[in-house]
């Protein structure tokens, strides 16, 4: 599976660079990872973006994202998310034949392709792997890195102190005529 962020779904068609949607956030399963600048789907064997997500902005209007729902439908894509933050709205469609219906109750909905399931708490998207525990948001996982880092950051201290202690033994037995890796007094 590869998630892409922030780059053009590209162009479905060959030739037809007009023909291009950029989504929040895809997921495509059966291609390698990798760079692209864009998601060429005529280049990748034809395999559309399964899962893809939007989230709103107060600039996005109705016409907009009737026109990406139609993009998505039109060239395969199977499950399609929209959140709304400011409004704390989750809409969802899911393929059916050749278009994407409406998924009617979005809370506690299970993904088919992803096995992620959906909340709304107070509003704010929350999102659980298929063993139940729950994603960790931007700031979770910042201050996780954070913390990791400090507690690398005493460890290391710690060793540095433990070191510097045992040079200073090491001097002492030394200057008592034993050296200190033989363990017998210099004689």
């Amino acid at each position: 599976m590869c998630l892409w962020r922030a780059i053009s779904f590209g162009i479905p068609v060959e030739g037809h660079p007009d023909i291009r949607v950029a989504p929040d956030a895809m997921v495509v399963f059966g291609r390698p990872k990798g760079d692209r600048g864009s998601y060429l789907q005529w280049k990748e064997e034809n395999i559309a973006p399964q899962v893809v997500f939007e989230i709103l902005s107060p600039g996005n209007t109705p016409i907009e994202m009737a026109r990406k729902n139609n993009f998505y439908a039109r060239y395969g894509v199977e499950e399609y998310y929209e959140y709304d933050p400011d409004r704390g709205e989750l809409r969802g469609w899911r393929r059916s034949d050749h278009y994407l219906e409406p998924i009617e109750e979005m809370e506690g909905w299970i993904s088919p392709r992803l096995q992620v399931r959906f909340e709304l708490e107070d509003g704010e998207l929350v999102l659980f792997h298929p063993d139940g525990t729950r994603f960790e948001t931007f700031v979770e996982i910042s201050e996780r890195a954070e913390r990791e880092a400090e507690r690398a950051e005493r460890e290391r201290a710690e060793r540095e102190r433990e070191h510097d202690r045992a040079e200073r033994l090491a001097a002492k037995l030394r200057a008592l005529g034993i050296e200190p890796e033989e363990g017998e007094p210099n004689t």
